[in-house]
């Protein structure tokens, strides 16, 4: 209950502070099993928005909710990022079962094959069992495909050609669960970027180290890698440091404290904030932040 009273202030929020653009943005609930015969609907539908009367970014925001989350949950960041001229989705996917079962496993790649099932539906998880066809990959490619036909004029199309993800035109983010299915997309797919909130989990108490596939050489540069946490995340803030130091190839946590608000003046890419409204966990999607997210999607990136 508590988590959907604070998506629904997200939403509220985000609706009234684009209120005078509301004839301008376009929003698509979208239920999943619409899109493809074989697909389920998991929690709800997907969620598809894009703003047009701003100018164009032509880029892709795709949005990975976290774990038991609804997509409409990120509505509200959707609609912000689709008034910085993006197009925005975020998909339902089956995200029942939670990262940090494989904490204490003694399987050391338990990380790596829970995210590969999910992400490409490879039998290869003792821990969740989703198919080829409801795997997240899987449900991008037929959401993409569904709004290219049933919203012709609206852009869809620069962001998926003869079937083909365009991955170079799609800024991936994933709050809590969703963080590391983010990145563990642009591990496999060079995209824009790669926004990670409040995650990822991926850490091996049992072996005292981060999940194995977050060491691993990624397609998308590591400096395109940015990181959004909360000092009191209660999913231990250290850990997640050493996974995304991990991830972004740095000996030490690349990170710096920021502010709602406040201009954000740096070249790092972990953020923390230590805000003590609600959540810690969800602090990272509160809309006051939007600051956090728009050096998130703009920072220039080192070559």
């Amino acid at each position: 209950m508590k988590k959907i009273a604070f998506s629904l202030l997200i939403a509220i929020i985000a609706f009234n502070t684009y209120a005078q653009d509301i004839s301008a943005t376009k929003v698509f609930l979208i239920d999943p099993s619409k899109t493809a015969e074989a697909i389920q609907t998991v929690h709800g539908p997907h969620v598809a928005i894009y703003n047009k009367a701003v100018t164009s970014t032509h880029k892709l925001f795709l949005m990975i909710v976290g774990t038991g989350g609804f997509a409409t949950e990120t509505r509200g960041m959707d609609s912000i990022i689709a008034g910085m001229g993006y197009h925005a989705i975020s998909i339902d996917y089956k995200n029942t079962v939670i990262t940090t079962v494989c904490n204490n496993s003694p399987d050391s790649a338990c990380f790596d094959k829970f995210r590969q099932e999910i992400m490409f539906g490879t039998p290869v998880s003792d821990s969740v069992n989703v198919d080829s066809a409801n795997c997240i990959i899987n449900r991008v490619q037929k959401l993409l495909l569904y709004l290219v036909k049933n919203d012709p004029s609206g852009g869809w199309g620069e962001f998926i050609k003869k079937n083909d993800i365009q991955w170079g035109k799609i800024v991936v983010g994933g709050h809590s669960q969703g963080a590391g299915h983010s990145a563990f997309i642009a591990q496999h797919f060079k995209v824009s970027r790669a926004l990670i909130f409040s995650g990822p989990q991926d850490y091996r108490v049992a072996f005292h180290s981060p999940a194995l596939w977050l060491s691993r050489k990624s397609v998308t540069p590591p400096s395109k890698y940015f990181a959004f946490l909360h000092i009191n995340d209660p999913y231990d803030v250290t850990r997640q440091l050493a996974n995304c130091s991990t991830l972004m190839h740095t000996p030490m946590p690349d990170s710096i404290s920021v502010k709602p608000g406040v201009p954000i003046i740096t070249s790092k890419h972990i953020l923390v904030n230590d805000i003590s409204k609600g959540d810690p966990h969800m602090s990272t999607l509160l809309p006051e932040f939007k600051n956090v997210w728009e050096y998130m999607l703009n920072a220039d990136i080192a070559k």
